[in-house]
């Protein structure tokens, strides 16, 4: 996002003089990107991280003996050249998702199987969704949403409040809903049409968001997208200090000081890369001349499932594990096994307002009511033999995911200034990119830009 100027100290005269030490908060995607670039170019760097794990909203969790799933981000493209050029340098390899078979659709009365992934709906009534959704996407611009046309009225109107206006017919009510959620992982109450508009535009546009083959969900790091940000930690000149949630960032004409639960520490510049919500949420001295996230800012709906099975089993029986559900708790489910056949695993997404429902849920309910619906989904599924459940709604350090949802006013209010630099603090983050906005993409193009912008500026 380009950032303008503004009272408070975006520009460079009073930080002149040399940077050889920073301090990076959050030891995410984006967090850790940045100090790679800075510790390249010879700058003493630590990161401060308030989990007891790096990874942000990546996050691996091992199913079995050398396997591993991803609980957090996972998906890729060929278009997601910074991802796979870092994926490269780092010794990784990408698997394919796997998505040979029929899919499973629970839309309405009865539960239907179908070839492909188009759902068993009113295709006219769909297409003219999808048309005037290209429509949005097409007006928006991608590196100053703000300044779109007629940008005061799209960033007024919600997602719901659009569809209520421009849907009329039942399957494409039905179906609208799970098209955020599965997207953006947005209830259409919580997002402004701006943002969903721009959401889909920053990430290549809704056919490639939505495909698996020639498109965003086409592969996932092979062993777990985790293990970017473990390799990230590893390369010289970084220091890392888990456990330490910073509270404040204070700097003065010489430097910064950073308070965290873990002590102090100063250095010439400081990134803050989390999100939104977290971020406004460390006191700044001097204060920011413009807030982080705004009174409407929600945190991202999601909730994954992972349940474990001997073996991918669905797949003998013609299925490819991928299912789309009017009702929850899963509202989608994917295919997830790790290569190599170890296990068979399930994914299921929790999205939107269900995100929220399911996670109030005691974990005994959560699990019953997941196991339950994957039974009648894939009626040859016996019970599972591991059951993993992350919930990025409620997660202390990540305030949602798959990243924060702008709602009415926010591009307005906060999109100019989410990358201008306050004096001596720089921000990254997912968020904070215009391209790839919310995915791992995103974050990493957020990391390079962040460091580029420090060594360019001090």
């Amino acid at each position: 996002m380009s950032g303008q100027d503004s009272d408070g100290g975006g520009r460079g005269s009073d930080v002149s003089g040399g940077v050889s030490s920073a301090v990076v908060v959050g030891a995410g995607l984006a967090g850790l990107t940045t100090a790679a670039g800075l510790a390249a170019a010879g700058i003493a760097v630590t990161v401060l991280e308030a989990r007891d794990r790096v990874g942000g909203r990546t996050h691996g969790l091992q199913v079995a003996p050398g396997s591993w799933v991803d609980a957090g981000a996972a998906y890729l493209g060929d278009r997601h050249t910074e991802l796979l050029e870092m994926a490269s340098g780092l010794g990784l390899k990408t698997t394919p998702t796997t998505m040979l078979g029929a899919s499973r659709f629970a839309l309405g009365t009865e539960d239907t199987t179908r070839d492909g992934r188009f759902p068993p709906l009113n295709a006219v009534a769909l297409g003219d969704m999808f048309e005037l959704l290209d429509e949005l996407t097409a007006a928006v611009r991608p590196d100053a949403p703000w300044l779109t046309p007629d940008a005061e009225r799209l960033d007024t109107l919600t997602a719901a409040e659009w569809a209520d206006q421009h849907l009329t017919h039942p399957d494409a009510r039905l179906f609208f809903p799970l098209f955020l959620g599965e997207m953006m992982a947005a209830d259409p109450a919580d997002v402004s049409v701006l943002h969903l508009a721009f959401y889909l535009r920053s990430g290549g546009g809704i056919r490639y968001l939505n495909a698996f083959e020639g498109g965003a969900q086409q592969d996932r790091i092979a062993d777990g997208a985790h293990q970017l940000c473990e390799r990230l930690v590893e390369l010289p000149g970084v220091q890392l200090q888990l456990g330490e949630a910073v509270l404040a960032v204070h700097q003065d004409e010489s430097g910064v000081t950073v308070h965290s639960t873990g002590g102090t520490h100063r250095a010439d510049v400081a990134v803050v890369a989390l999100p939104p919500l977290l971020a406004d949420a460390v006191e700044y001295r001097p204060e920011l001349p413009a807030r982080r996230a705004g009174g409407r800012t929600a945190r991202g709906c999601a909730v994954k499932v992972q349940l474990v099975y001997p073996e991918p089993l669905w797949r003998s029986h013609g299925l490819s594990g991928w299912s789309v559900n009017a009702e929850g708790p899963l509202l989608s489910t994917v295919d997830d096994s790790p290569a190599g056949g170890t296990v068979g695993v399930l994914t299921g997404f929790v999205t939107g307002s269900e995100a929220h429902r399911y996670g109030a849920l005691a974990p005994e309910q959560q699990r019953a009511a997941a196991v339950e619906q994957a039974a009648r989904l894939f009626p040859m599924l016996p019970e599972p033999i591991g059951f993993h459940l992350t919930d990025w709604v409620n997660e202390q350090y990540s305030k949602g995911c798959y990243a924060a949802l702008l709602g009415p006013g926010d591009w307005l209010r906060l999109g100019p200034t989410l990358t201008t630099p306050h004096r001596r603090v720089h921000w990254a983050g997912t968020e904070t990119s215009t391209e790839y906005f919310g995915l791992m993409e995103g974050a990493i193009r957020s990391g390079r830009r962040a460091a580029a912008e420090v060594l360019a500026r001090h």
